[in-house]
């Protein structure tokens, strides 16, 4: 099942990706630098809304869906989940009303954050669908719906900027796109919930296990955002805008390769632990994980080599400078929290003791506020790079040790070395190259970065790459005989 999802979302994580970096390309040469700005701060609001209010739904409908249908229960737990749904989604405008009249801010972010929270409700019945299709099984379709939302949501939001309508464009773009898709949504869905009815038993149960869910991306929201809001108060709008550059251009594209294995990982090991149990899914994280570093550790590395040129291409003059500083820093700490998130974390919701994950994240959540008010004020920019850096490193951490008393998961230590010291030889061959700046630059590292970091793949058989390499070789030669 891993696999057959890797595969299957492949196709959402180019699209993800090109998409995350043409929205660097785009935005920051539409919007000006304070402008981006707002948009940066409004998408934070937006999310921590979403997350606050729907996702312990979602959370439910991917980790109880495959032991419901095993128990022929489906009607009820759709039943049960769209009359929450229902529950918050009416009452969410006016709690969102009370928040943006109190909160003083300036015309141009009230008007940014009412766009994200105004598509809020329909963003979050959307993610139910793809979260039911991943855990049905339905790569294909969750695949389909991701690709669509992504591509024309981005183009929707580009046209708007470009009109000019600001930092509220992007999120107003993706937001009308996604109510378009409830037309397509809905009647496939609802259905399934005819002959169910609201069990307030099984509610409670979905509350129990996706609340502290949601309070733990709260915090992690917290741990990746707290940093924009103390920069434009201690800064200004500019500098948000210039970290939010840096930071986009590191973090999306690690975290576009983390939600694939994400997306494909987390069904395949829910079935592994209900249908096999304990040791048919040692054997499928095994598998995952050492995957997953063998992927992203050289990602990270090679995306540190290669800021300042990437930066030259993809992001506009009046933040590309700062931009290449802030870059470096977050490729560490996007790696760690990759790992952190789409990994470690799994164990307290494999065991369903989403209680020690919300311990697990409070605890960098808290480091990182922390931190932030203290090395901002004084170091600007460089200190929330610190805070972040140091608080991911205290997160994963905290998640190994809390992990192992809930579900232990296997580590790839193995693995883990030869990747390092794989990718560790790539950093020492790139950083010989002189740097001749922008494409030629760019494209001269990655390609040597490619070209080392797959030899020492292949000599030192990180995840049985002499292996598989060789099976690829027989196959081309049967081929051509």
């Amino acid at each position: 099942m891993f696999w057959r999802g890797v595969v299957g979302y492949l196709p959402v994580n180019i699209v993800q990706g090109v998409v995350g970096l043409l929205s660097i390309v785009i935005f920051t040469r539409v919007l000006s630098p304070q402008a981006y700005g707002v948009y940066a701060l409004a998408f934070s609001v937006m999310s921590l809304a979403q997350t606050g209010l729907f996702v312990w739904l979602e959370a439910s409908m991917a980790r109880f869906y495959v032991r419901e249908a095993e128990g022929g229960r489906l009607a009820g737990h759709f039943a049960t989940l769209y009359r929450c749904y229902a529950v918050l989604a009416i009452g969410f405008p006016a709690v969102a009303a009370v928040f943006i009249w109190f909160w003083p801010m300036p015309d141009a972010l009230r008007l940014a954050v009412i766009a994200g929270l105004a598509t809020t409700p329909i963003r979050s019945l959307i993610k139910l669908s793809q979260e039911r299709r991943r855990a049905a099984g339905d790569v294909s379709g969750a695949a389909r719906l991701d690709v669509i939302q992504t591509a024309v949501g981005f183009a929707a939001g580009a046209g708007l900027a470009w009109l000019g309508l600001g930092g509220a464009a992007p999120l107003l773009g993706s937001g009308i796109v996604a109510g378009v898709l409830l037309i397509w949504v809905l009647p496939t869905d609802l259905p399934r919930a005819r002959g169910g009815r609201f069990e307030p038993a099984r509610a409670r149960m979905y509350a129990a296990y996706g609340l502290p869910v949601a309070l733990s991306l709260i915090l992690a929201l917290v741990l990746a955002t707290t940093d924009r809001f103390l920069i434009a108060a201690y800064l200004n709008e500019t500098s948000v805008g210039v970290y939010h550059a840096g930071y986009s251009l590191a973090n999306r594209t690690l975290d576009v390769v983390f939600i694939w294995l994400g997306m494909a990982g987390g069904p395949a090991a829910i079935a592994a632990l209900e249908r096999g149990g304990p040791t048919a899914l040692h054997d499928v994280a095994r598998e995952q994980s050492a995957f997953m570093v063998a992927l992203t550790l050289p990602a990270a590395v090679g995306l540190a080599l290669v800021a300042k040129p990437l930066a030259d291409i993809m992001i506009g003059p009046g933040l590309r400078e700062g931009a290449a500083q802030v870059t470096p820093w977050i490729a560490a700490s996007a790696f760690l929290a990759g790992v952190n998130t789409h990994y470690l974390h799994t164990a307290f919701t494999l065991a369903r003791r989403t209680e020690r994950l919300l311990v697990a994240i409070a605890v960098p959540a808290a480091l990182n506020l922390i931190l932030n008010i203290v090395l901002v004020p004084r170091f600007g920019l460089q200190g929330a790079l610190w805070a972040t850096l140091a608080s991911y490193a205290v997160g994963v951490t905290v998640s190994y040790g809390l992990g192992r008393r809930s579900l232990a998961l296997p580590i790839p230590w193995n693995v883990l070395g030869r990747t390092a010291l794989a990718a560790g030889a790539m950093g020492l061959a790139v950083r010989s190259l002189p740097a001749y700046g922008g494409a030629l630059e760019l494209f001269g590292k990655a390609l040597l970065g490619l070209i080392v970091y797959s030899i020492l793949a292949w000599v030192l058989d990180i995840c049985g790459a002499r292996t598989h390499s060789g099976r690829l070789l027989q196959a081309l030669r049967a081929r051509t005989a």
